[in-house]
């Protein structure tokens, strides 16, 4: 099965911002961890981190005809990108929305996901763990 998995904005800056609510392990150690659980699943990744919005909306849209579903954690355009929620709903592959810290518990301003609105499950507050389970996730439910 192959699985794009998307970062958002900041999460390059794993490790160093603010490590009380992200933690303290680097972006290396993220993608390392997620090589690692689709190693475990049988799963080959494509991992894509971008700052900038119309970047992830153009890799989503690369997307379509080579990836079986993608992971995302869209961070702060969660809350504001209406584009990123159209390109996951124009390329209809299954996705599984993530996020480190429990946003439904934070700013209330975090409460919304657009990007969720396209995604069939989320996993969130679960640090890295929950890159794994998106990962285990879609390979049990479509795995090829």
């Amino acid at each position: 099965m192959n699985l794009l998995v998307i970062n958002g904005p900041n999460l390059n800056l794993l490790g160093i911002r603010e490590p009380n609510i992200y933690g303290d392990q680097s972006f290396a150690a993220l993608e390392r961890f997620i090589q690692a659980a689709a190693q475990e699943s049988g799963a080959s990744v494509e991992l894509f981190q971008s700052n900038h919005e119309g970047a992830i909306v153009d890799k989503i849209q690369s997307a379509y005809g080579r990836m079986h579903g993608i992971v995302i954690n869209p961070a702060a355009y969660t809350h504001t990108s209406v584009a990123i929620l159209d390109a996951l709903k124009a390329v209809a592959l299954p996705a599984v929305e993530v996020h480190l810290s429990d946003v439904n518990s934070r700013e209330p301003f975090r409460q919304i996901s657009y990007a969720g609105m396209a995604c069939e499950e989320s996993f969130i507050g679960l640090g890295f763990e929950g890159y794994r389970r998106a990962i285990q996730y879609l390979c049990q439910k479509y795995g090829h």
